[in-house]
């Protein structure tokens, strides 16, 4: 990367690196101070993306959101902490949340929990339900979502395997 940067070749690089794909005002920053521009340019460049729509974090909030739901399968536990992590203030994740509805979300959760359940090959109900419930909650589903599955699991597995 080149070492000194003109307001306006920087201004050309960061629009392009937005137009590539969402960013919070974080990452745009970040990026800006490794091509070693300073305070008074970072905000200057900053005002300028905001005014032509380059840098949107309502958008950023909602497009992550989305995104990390129905690529990664992360529940909104983790959505939240991944965005609070990258600044965005509560008011944006309460909208980002909304852009989930709830039959996406528990069909998501239902269909992850089945597939975890029957790829976890341990006998030993008591570490294959920790293991279960380690994976869901790692994924950022709320706990009461993942014990009452838990439940349905093993009441379903125990129907099955006493025919």
């Amino acid at each position: 990367m080149k070492e000194v940067y003109s307001i306006k070749e920087a201004l050309q690089k960061i629009e392009h690196y937005c137009a590539y794909q969402e960013r919070c005002h974080e990452e745009v920053e970040q990026k800006l101070r490794s091509m070693k521009m300073d305070s008074d340019e970072i905000d200057r460049i900053i005002a300028h993306l905001i005014n032509d729509n380059f840098l949107n974090e309502e958008r950023f909030a909602c497009s992550f959101a989305r995104g990390k739901h129905r690529i990664k399968y992360w529940g909104k536990i983790r959505i939240t902490n991944e965005l609070k992590f990258r600044g965005i203030n509560q008011t944006l994740i309460t909208i980002a949340l909304k852009e989930i509805s709830p039959e996406e979300y528990y069909s998501t959760f239902d269909t992850l929990a089945n597939r975890n359940w029957e790829s976890i090959q341990e006998k030993n109900v008591l570490k294959k339900r920790k293991k279960f419930c380690d994976f869901m909650l790692r994924r950022g589903f709320e706990s009461n979502l993942v014990y009452d599955k838990v439940r349905d699991l093993e009441s379903s597995d125990q129907f099955s395997s006493n025919q």
